[in-house]
């Protein structure tokens, strides 16, 4: 994490739960050659435009008195995280127990074999250590989150 978007969460965290959302990832990137401030919303039911600008009303003042990057224009961007967004919150693994999850890893598991990405059946997740538990073809396994490059819902069309 950056100083940047660890001060941004702090601060906009708050406010969005305050509108009955919840603060999902805050990225700061380079996007189409400016730097974009990006803060991805969620709740229940799925986030629409209007709950973007909302969002993005209620957190714009503040975050000008709170200048995250020091003077440094950047554009402010808020968004819904999407249907093949990855896991990240406690809140993310829990909603998504006990569905089929893409899986990659850094580098090959002795669990998994010679595979680096799979998708597995999610059946636990603990915050406190970062273990993640699995059904793989039949088997349960344990992960670690520092060793996963990403996990998301498996998309079945």
């Amino acid at each position: 994490m950056s100083k940047i978007t660890d001060a941004v969460k702090e601060l906009v965290e708050p406010i969005i739960e305050q509108n009955g959302m919840e603060l999902v990832d805050v990225e700061y990137k380079k996007l189409y050659g400016q730097d974009t401030l990006i803060v991805y919303i969620d709740k229940t039911g799925g986030v629409s435009l209007d709950d973007c600008e909302l969002v993005h009303n209620a957190i714009d003042e503040p975050l000008d008195e709170l200048d995250p990057t020091e003077g440094k224009p950047y554009n402010l961007n808020v968004s819904s995280p999407g249907i093949d967004r990855p896991l990240k919150t406690e809140k993310d693994f829990n909603r998504k127990m006990g569905l089929d999850v893409e899986v990659s890893l850094y580098k090959p598991s002795p669990e998994i074999g010679k595979n680096k990405k799979f998708t597995a059946k999610l059946v636990g997740y603990d915050k406190e250590s970062g273990d993640i538990q699995l059904e793989y073809k039949t088997k349960n396994i344990k992960l670690n989150i520092k060793d996963v490059a990403l996990i998301r819902e498996a998309i079945v069309f």
